[in-house]
């Protein structure tokens, strides 16, 4: 048995490399300090938990003694989690898209000994297949060319910095139009114009966007929906629902235990890369719950339940934060644990199993690799009705069938769960349950964000609450938080005192906000950066615009400013929000799939801010009330009593309640119920 330098670490993607016979190192001072001593160059091999193509190569080639041994002579060897260090990851990223022209997980990157990358790539084989080199010829061929073009290759990483620092230049992408001149720029036509150029990419006959793989693209969803409601934009609703139900109903969705995998392999969202995300599941809520709220139907609030269910029950620590993800293999099988046989679901359910055949689409054959993926292609009442079963007992059996496969499922060998909690992703499901409580107003949603706001205060803020921290595990959080960490969280706290009325959410959402402007700005743009100032261990500070698999810090940032310039009458945040998003209209009008949360904020300057402000009395219903109505351009602020607070002031506080709609400060005349609220709204 084997054991390297990842045996100290508590990352379960560092461990399960800890026993290879490469002589791993985690990313730190120790590693860096060897390559300069000894002069090596550095491979840094950067995967997560749930990476498939991870497991494969660390099975062929991290494994293999004869490879490990090439690695251990000729290089420093560095295993780096991606999501315990998505800064680093950002930047090898970067320049591998640079050499390569793409890019992905596992990213193999080689460096001088001063960390600068000069060549790199994805997954490797072992023998040369699928186009590629093989491992082992890569590894000798950088050795040599190290040993003999030494001067070469430096002046190359030199290069490769140097674009990689330039990328943060964004003359290519500015459209900066003056303050005075922005009611050019946030109009109803450009507002259309994103839309259609998101609908440019659009899967009509599946849903979606673009070619397999498949993502789920919620933030390009929400536009649309928003668009309709905001704009009476009959096809962005059609293409927003279509893709939701053929998610929701598709393979790419745990029909049995809730829960969406990260993405589909195929264009009809059958077969998932089976790993499940925390954040693709908490930004699928948020999307759900605009849907429910714009339309009321029951297929999104069953859906937004099962989800939450799902994360409640298989991704929740005990004492109360929640797990990054759950792994697309077990027993070394990608999606073993979610498939089936025909003839097993026969066992299972005996009489009941031709309704739940017929329903998921169960056959002898299978629909993926002899194996069968539960979906959905037709509604239960037509199946019901081929098969002369009432609805309603259609519904009994299939609810009750569910429970006895989740039951059979779950004494199968479970996938590997990445059970490190990650700050940023917390605060996405923390927005998310905030969303679930005001739009279907159960109570155990709201419960669920204040404990896991506590969890996350306790556990990840240091003593005097001023900074935050990435990542903990066994009881240890590390890491100085990046800026979606901040960004998400600080946008969590405004969902919060919306759901409670505890202004100190507010308060604590403010002071985080001035230490990401103290500590992440870039003094040559409106943007920040990715990494606090004073971080030693990156070559350059990255800003990141674009959106990913997770909103754009740059772009949430921009909104909390909005936000917070209006409850705290912080001119300056306000327009410091707009430069932000003037600078990237460029971008977001041409490429809108790429920048959808930009496109978000530059929908609601479109249609202007609603400031509501509910006082007095009565205000836990009031509020329940008006959380529940579909206002997505709005701050929210309820008290039932006076409060020095720039929305509270001159508002009156009686015992009846009272509920005020403004902009800029300058309100309506108070209404006492929401009916007439929502009235002045539409008339506004």
């Amino acid at each position: 048995m084997h054991s390297n330098q990842l045996k100290y670490e508590s990352s379960p993607y560092l461990l399960q490399h800890a026993n290879n016979p490469v002589h791993w190192f985690a990313w730190g001072d120790a590693a860096l300090q060897a390559a300069k001593e000894e002069q090596k160059p550095i491979l840094v091999s950067i995967g997560y938990a749930a990476c498939h193509w991870c497991h494969v190569m660390e099975k062929e080639s991290f494994e293999n003694e004869a490879t490990a041994a090439v690695m251990n002579e000729h290089f420093i060897n560095i295993k780096i989690d991606r999501e315990e260090r998505p800064d680093l990851d950002h930047i090898y990223m970067d320049a591998v898209q640079a050499i390569a022209g793409n890019g992905g997980w596992p990213l193999n990157v080689f460096l001088t000994p001063d960390a600068k990358p000069f060549y790199g790539g994805t997954y490797f084989p072992p023998q040369k297949a699928y186009g590629r080199n093989s491992w082992t010829d890569v590894l000798l061929s950088i050795f040599d060319a190290w040993k003999n073009r030494r001067e070469e290759i430096e002046e190359q990483a030199a290069q490769l910095t140097t674009h990689i620092a330039k990328a943060n230049n964004f003359a290519a992408i500015k459209n900066i139009v003056p303050q005075s001149e922005s009611d050019q720029l946030f109009t109803k036509n450009n507002c259309e114009a994103i839309a259609e150029n998101i609908l440019k990419n659009a899967d009509r006959k599946d849903g979606g966007f673009g070619a397999p793989p498949k993502f789920l693209q919620t933030g390009s969803l929400q536009y649309l929906f928003r668009q309709a409601h905001f704009f009476g934009y009959p096809l962005a609703l059609q293409h927003a629902e279509h893709s939701l139900q053929s998610m929701i109903n598709g393979g790419i969705y745990d029909q049995v235990g809730g829960g969406i995998s990260r993405y589909s392999t195929d264009a009809h969202w059958l077969v998932p890369h089976f790993e499940k995300m925390l954040y693709d599941n908490a930004l699928l809520v948020l999307t759900l719950c605009d849907a429910y709220q714009m339309t009321k139907k029951n297929l999104y609030a069953d859906a937004i339940r099962d989800i939450l269910s799902f994360i409640s029950r298989e991704m929740k620590h005990p004492d109360g934060g929640y797990y990054a993800a759950i792994d697309a293999d077990s027993e070394g099988v990608e999606g073993k644990f979610y498939v089936w046989q025909k003839e097993e679901v026969e066992q299972l359910l005996g009489e009941d199993a031709a309704l739940y055949c017929a329903y998921y689409n169960v056959s002898a054959g299978g629909n993926w690799e002899h194996q069968n993926i539960l979906h959905v292609t037709r509604p239960l009442e037509a199946v019901a009705k081929q098969l002369d079963i009432e609805l309603e007992a259609a519904q009994h059996i299939i609810a009750s069938a569910n429970e006895k496969i989740l039951e059979a499922r779950n004494k199968r060998i479970r996938p590997i769960t990445d059970d490190k909690i990650l700050l940023g992703w917390n605060a996405l499901l923390l927005t998310a349950f905030c969303r679930a409580f005001s739009s279907l107003g159960e109570e155990s949603y709201k419960a669920a964000a204040q404990k896991l706001f506590h969890f996350l205060e306790k556990n990840l803020a240091d003593k005097n609450y001023r900074t935050l921290l990435h990542t903990y595990k066994d009881g240890v959080a590390r890491f100085p938080a990046f800026l979606d960490d901040h960004a998400w969280y600080i946008q969590a706290c405004f969902h919060l005192q919306e759901i409670s009325g505890d202004q100190d959410y507010l308060l604590r959402a403010k002071s985080l906000t001035e230490y990401v402007v103290e500590q992440f700005s870039d003094t040559e743009s409106p943007f920040f950066f990715y990494t606090r100032a004073g971080q030693g261990d990156v070559i350059v500070r990255k800003i990141e615009l674009y959106d990913g698999a997770t909103p754009s810090a740059n772009a949430v940032m921009a909104g909390n400013l909005a936000y917070l310039s209006i409850v705290f009458d912080e001119k300056e945040w306000r327009n410091r929000s707009l430069e932000m998003l003037q600078t990237v209209s460029g971008a977001v009008l041409k490429h809108p799939g790429s920048f959808s949360i930009w496109a978000l904020g530059f929908q609601q300057e479109s249609v202007g801010i609603n400031e509501l402000v509910i006082t007095g009395g009565a205000i836990e219903m009031l509020r329940k009330e008006v959380l529940s109505a579909f206002i997505p351009n709005r701050v929210l602020q309820s008290s039932e009593y006076y409060i020095n607070m720039s929305l509270l002031n001159g508002k009156s506080f009686s015992d009846k309640g009272s509920l005020y709609l403004c902009r800029n400060y300058a309100c309506e005349a108070p209404v006492s119920t929401v009916a007439e609220l929502l009235n002045q709204l539409k008339n506004n």
